[in-house]
């Protein structure tokens, strides 16, 4: 059965996570200051997409009017946003403890609902130090061949005073429709999208899917810097900058990577899993405290 939350702490800093609601981080305290957003000052969403830091599997982002082509013929999903289907099928469904310690647990889940054919599980296991959090996702033991997918969706709480800065190493995003779906086109930044520089983020409102990112993706508030550390196989990376919080999302594939590819567009990051086969991926959470005004990077 699933626990009702799970902490962990290593030298003051403490993790919270909810089995029961999508196996995902609730909460994150870090020199006695909240880092993920928590469900309490979330925006109001359906589905429940808008707080914490969930794992995104099968598939990542969007797949436009819930469209998988395979080799069996067109599989289509339920949509749950709008005509989408969204974020894959852990975020809304209980996941089981299989292991845990003070400063580790590993967490399942079986892959099922809204039309999903293939079967399988994933597997997430969190480990916490005093100054880092690894994340791993595994999915796989399908029933029959599939579109597989990973990554992580998390909302970090903004500062109660002063500001938030983003880097991110990316000089292209993809276009999207009017439902944020990804068209296949990929264009360059303009001002206002470009990242690398860490800007501070102020009022700018992003929605968007940067491609060929470079790690570490970073975060700052005034008081602390944290990396997103991933490899190449992370490089599709969304960002969501709405009033309530931030989202810095690497992910193996493009939103909408299932249609997208079987149109022949390229380096979607879409892998197909053969029954039998597991796919991983890991990121990591680095973090060390701000002292004086904040750097800027150049």
């Amino acid at each position: 059965m699933s626990a009702t939350l799970i902490e962990l702490r290593s030298a003051g800093v403490i993790l919270q996570i909810a089995p029961s609601k999508g196996g995902r981080i609730v909460s994150m305290v870090i020199g006695d200051d909240e880092r993920i957003l928590p469900e309490a000052r979330a925006g109001r969403h359906e589905p429940s997409i808008g707080w914490g830091c969930f794992a995104m599997v099968p598939w990542a982002g969007r797949l436009g009017d819930g469209v998988i082509p395979t080799r069996d013929g067109e599989v289509r999903l339920e949509a749950n946003l709008g005509r989408s289907s969204i974020h894959g099928l852990g975020f809304d469904r209980a996941w089981d403890v299989v292991t845990r310690s003070d400063a580790e647990v590993t967490l399942r889940c079986e892959l099922a609902g809204r039309g999903w054919p293939c079967g399988g599980d994933v597997i997430q296991t969190l480990t916490l130090s005093a100054t880092s959090l690894d994340l791993e996702l595994e999915v796989g033991d399908y029933t029959r061949a599939g579109p597989a997918g990973l990554g992580w969706h998390p909302w970090f709480a903004r500062p109660t005073s002063g500001d938030l800065e983003v880097r991110l190493d990316a000089s292209t995003v993809l276009v999207v429709d009017a439902e944020l779906v990804p068209t296949g086109e990929v264009r360059q930044v303009v001002s206002e999208e470009d990242l690398r520089t860490g800007p501070p983020l102020g009022d700018r409102r992003l929605d968007h899917v940067y491609v060929d990112a470079k790690g570490p993706a970073i975060v700052r508030w005034p008081d602390l810097e944290l990396h997103i550390e991933f490899g190449a196989s992370l490089k599709t990376v969304v960002v969501h900058t709405p009033p309530e919080g931030i989202c810095v999302e690497p992910q193996t594939m493009w939103p909408n990577a299932p249609a997208l590819a079987s149109r022949g567009v390229a380096h979607t990051g879409l892998r197909t899993l053969e029954p039998g086969e597991r796919m991983r991926s890991r990121q990591r959470w680095t973090w060390t405290a701000r002292k004086g005004p904040p750097t800027r990077l150049r």
